[in-house]
Protein backbone atom coordinates (compact mmCIF):
# COMPACT_ATOMS: atom_id res chain seq x y z
CA UNK A 1 0.00 0.00 0.00
CA UNK A 2 2.76 2.16 0.93
CA UNK A 3 4.86 1.85 -2.75
CA UNK A 4 1.41 2.63 -4.22
CA UNK A 5 1.12 5.47 -2.76
CA UNK A 6 4.48 6.99 -3.12
CA UNK A 7 4.03 5.75 -7.35
CA UNK A 8 1.33 7.69 -6.92
CA UNK A 9 2.58 11.08 -5.23
CA UNK A 10 5.54 10.64 -7.90
CA UNK A 11 3.13 10.46 -10.51
CA UNK A 12 1.08 13.52 -9.51
CA UNK A 13 4.89 15.65 -9.08
CA UNK A 14 5.90 14.29 -12.38
CA UNK A 15 2.53 15.76 -13.60
CA UNK A 16 2.52 18.60 -11.80
CA UNK A 17 5.64 19.96 -12.85
CA UNK A 18 5.04 18.92 -17.16
CA UNK A 19 2.19 21.37 -16.13
CA UNK A 20 4.31 23.94 -14.54
CA UNK A 21 6.95 24.02 -17.70
CA UNK A 22 3.57 24.14 -20.01
CA UNK A 23 3.63 27.85 -20.54
CA UNK A 24 1.14 27.63 -23.24
CA UNK A 25 -1.28 26.13 -21.32
CA UNK A 26 -4.46 26.12 -23.51
CA UNK A 27 -3.04 27.38 -26.58
CA UNK A 28 -6.35 28.15 -27.95
CA UNK A 29 -6.69 30.85 -25.24
CA UNK A 30 -5.88 34.69 -25.84
CA UNK A 31 -1.89 35.63 -25.71
CA UNK A 32 -1.78 39.29 -25.43
CA UNK A 33 2.16 39.00 -26.63
CA UNK A 34 1.33 37.14 -29.72
CA UNK A 35 -1.40 39.15 -30.04
CA UNK A 36 0.66 42.36 -30.20
CA UNK A 37 3.04 40.74 -32.79
CA UNK A 38 0.42 39.33 -34.99
CA UNK A 39 -1.50 42.81 -34.70
CA UNK A 40 1.31 45.20 -34.92
CA UNK A 41 1.59 47.32 -38.39
CA UNK A 42 3.72 49.53 -39.91
CA UNK A 43 1.88 53.24 -39.77
CA UNK A 44 2.39 56.02 -42.48
CA UNK A 45 0.28 58.97 -40.53
CA UNK A 46 0.77 60.56 -37.64
CA UNK A 47 -0.72 63.04 -35.62
CA UNK A 48 1.78 65.97 -34.31
CA UNK A 49 1.72 65.69 -30.50
CA UNK A 50 5.10 64.02 -29.51
CA UNK A 51 4.54 61.47 -26.88
CA UNK A 52 5.07 61.51 -23.00
CA UNK A 53 8.67 60.85 -21.94
CA UNK A 54 7.02 58.07 -19.89
CA UNK A 55 5.96 56.41 -22.47
CA UNK A 56 8.48 56.46 -24.89
CA UNK A 57 10.85 55.35 -22.01
CA UNK A 58 9.04 52.08 -21.68
CA UNK A 59 9.27 51.33 -25.25
CA UNK A 60 12.90 52.00 -25.43
CA UNK A 61 13.58 49.73 -22.29
CA UNK A 62 12.16 47.16 -23.99
CA UNK A 63 14.34 47.85 -26.86
CA UNK A 64 17.24 47.25 -25.15
CA UNK A 65 16.62 43.32 -24.24
CA UNK A 66 16.53 42.62 -27.41
CA UNK A 67 18.60 39.31 -27.89
CA UNK A 68 21.98 40.16 -29.09
CA UNK A 69 25.00 38.12 -30.03
CA UNK A 70 26.53 36.59 -26.80
CA UNK A 71 25.08 39.37 -25.39
CA UNK A 72 27.65 41.90 -26.51
CA UNK A 73 25.07 44.59 -26.75
CA UNK A 74 26.27 45.95 -29.74
CA UNK A 75 23.54 48.40 -30.89
CA UNK A 76 22.94 52.19 -29.26
CA UNK A 77 19.67 53.77 -29.73
CA UNK A 78 19.36 57.60 -30.06
CA UNK A 79 15.79 59.03 -29.19
CA UNK A 80 14.87 62.06 -31.16
CA UNK A 81 12.21 64.31 -29.84
CA UNK A 82 13.65 67.39 -31.05
CA UNK A 83 11.38 68.64 -33.85
CA UNK A 84 14.76 70.34 -35.41
CA UNK A 85 16.90 67.38 -35.06
CA UNK A 86 14.41 64.96 -36.28
CA UNK A 87 13.94 67.38 -39.47
CA UNK A 88 17.54 66.98 -39.82
CA UNK A 89 17.56 63.78 -40.17
CA UNK A 90 14.61 63.60 -42.46
CA UNK A 91 16.08 65.89 -44.73
CA UNK A 92 19.19 63.32 -44.95
CA UNK A 93 17.20 60.82 -45.62
CA UNK A 94 15.43 62.54 -48.18
CA UNK A 95 18.62 63.20 -49.90
CA UNK A 96 20.01 59.86 -49.72
CA UNK A 97 16.04 58.71 -51.25
CA UNK A 98 16.81 61.47 -54.11
CA UNK A 99 13.40 63.13 -52.77
CA UNK A 100 14.33 66.42 -51.23
CA UNK A 101 10.76 67.56 -51.51
CA UNK A 102 9.51 64.55 -49.31
CA UNK A 103 9.23 63.72 -45.45
CA UNK A 104 10.63 59.89 -45.14
CA UNK A 105 9.38 60.20 -41.66
CA UNK A 106 5.65 60.42 -42.83
CA UNK A 107 5.57 63.26 -39.90
CA UNK A 108 5.80 61.20 -37.18
CA UNK A 109 7.03 63.63 -34.50
CA UNK A 110 9.63 61.26 -32.51
CA UNK A 111 12.41 58.67 -33.90
CA UNK A 112 14.38 56.45 -32.47
CA UNK A 113 17.55 55.83 -34.63
CA UNK A 114 19.26 52.11 -33.87
CA UNK A 115 23.14 51.76 -34.66
CA UNK A 116 24.91 49.14 -34.19
CA UNK A 117 29.46 48.61 -33.37
CA UNK A 118 30.98 47.21 -36.62
CA UNK A 119 33.20 45.51 -34.66
CA UNK A 120 30.81 42.70 -33.32
CA UNK A 121 30.18 40.39 -36.14
CA UNK A 122 26.40 40.22 -35.18
CA UNK A 123 26.13 43.83 -35.05
CA UNK A 124 23.11 43.55 -38.13
CA UNK A 125 21.22 41.09 -36.49
CA UNK A 126 21.75 42.85 -32.89
CA UNK A 127 20.33 46.14 -34.82
CA UNK A 128 17.14 44.25 -36.29
CA UNK A 129 15.64 42.48 -32.95
CA UNK A 130 16.10 46.12 -31.53
CA UNK A 131 14.05 47.26 -34.16
CA UNK A 132 11.61 44.82 -33.84
CA UNK A 133 11.57 44.90 -30.05
CA UNK A 134 10.64 48.84 -30.65
CA UNK A 135 7.80 48.84 -32.84
CA UNK A 136 6.04 45.39 -31.18
CA UNK A 137 6.59 47.59 -28.04
CA UNK A 138 5.27 50.49 -29.54
CA UNK A 139 2.28 48.46 -30.45
CA UNK A 140 1.77 47.41 -27.12
CA UNK A 141 1.36 51.14 -25.93
CA UNK A 142 -1.23 52.39 -28.35
CA UNK A 143 1.50 54.13 -30.50
CA UNK A 144 2.72 53.70 -34.25
CA UNK A 145 5.98 52.64 -35.38
CA UNK A 146 7.54 52.33 -38.97
CA UNK A 147 10.84 50.97 -40.01
CA UNK A 148 12.31 53.41 -42.23
CA UNK A 149 15.36 52.53 -43.62
CA UNK A 150 19.21 54.49 -45.29
CA UNK A 151 20.17 55.18 -42.00
CA UNK A 152 22.96 53.31 -43.03
CA UNK A 153 23.63 55.72 -45.69
CA UNK A 154 22.92 58.88 -43.43
CA UNK A 155 25.36 58.19 -41.06
CA UNK A 156 28.04 57.49 -43.39
CA UNK A 157 27.69 60.87 -44.71
CA UNK A 158 30.19 63.63 -43.58
CA UNK A 159 26.46 65.67 -42.38
CA UNK A 160 25.45 61.85 -40.49
CA UNK A 161 29.19 61.75 -38.77
CA UNK A 162 28.77 65.36 -37.41
CA UNK A 163 25.48 64.37 -35.77
CA UNK A 164 27.02 61.30 -34.17
CA UNK A 165 29.62 63.58 -32.58
CA UNK A 166 27.64 66.40 -31.58
CA UNK A 167 25.94 63.75 -29.75
CA UNK A 168 28.99 62.43 -28.24
CA UNK A 169 28.72 58.71 -30.04
CA UNK A 170 32.36 57.78 -30.30
CA UNK A 171 33.09 54.55 -32.12
CA UNK A 172 32.73 52.87 -35.72
CA UNK A 173 28.66 52.80 -35.53
CA UNK A 174 26.32 51.79 -38.44
CA UNK A 175 23.29 53.03 -38.99
CA UNK A 176 20.70 49.89 -39.09
CA UNK A 177 17.21 51.55 -39.00
CA UNK A 178 14.90 54.49 -38.63
CA UNK A 179 12.30 53.56 -36.14
CA UNK A 180 9.62 56.59 -36.17
CA UNK A 181 7.06 56.76 -33.16
CA UNK A 182 4.10 58.79 -32.78
CA UNK A 183 0.21 58.63 -32.30
CA UNK A 184 -1.25 56.93 -35.43
CA UNK A 185 -3.65 59.08 -37.23
CA UNK A 186 -4.85 56.49 -39.41
CA UNK A 187 -6.36 52.71 -39.03
CA UNK A 188 -4.13 50.01 -39.23
CA UNK A 189 -3.63 48.46 -42.35
CA UNK A 190 -5.25 45.22 -43.07
CA UNK A 191 -2.43 42.13 -43.38
CA UNK A 192 -1.34 40.69 -46.12
CA UNK A 193 -2.41 37.12 -46.37
CA UNK A 194 1.05 35.02 -45.24
CA UNK A 195 2.07 33.32 -47.64
CA UNK A 196 1.48 28.98 -47.47
CA UNK A 197 4.76 27.96 -47.52
CA UNK A 198 6.04 30.30 -44.91
CA UNK A 199 6.01 27.00 -42.37
CA UNK A 200 8.20 23.93 -43.29
CA UNK A 201 8.07 21.43 -40.20
CA UNK A 202 10.89 18.84 -40.45
CA UNK A 203 9.12 16.03 -38.19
Amino acid sequence: MKKLLLISATIAIALSAMGANDKCGNCSERNETIETLETRRAIRKYQEQVPDKAILSKVLEAGTYAPTGMGKQSPIIIAVTNKEVRDKISALNAKVMGAADRDPFYGAPVVFVVLADRSVPTYVYDGSLVMGNLMNAAHSVGLGSCWVHRAKEVFDTPEGKELLKEWGIDGDYEGIGNCIIGYPAQEAPSPKPRKTDYIHFVE
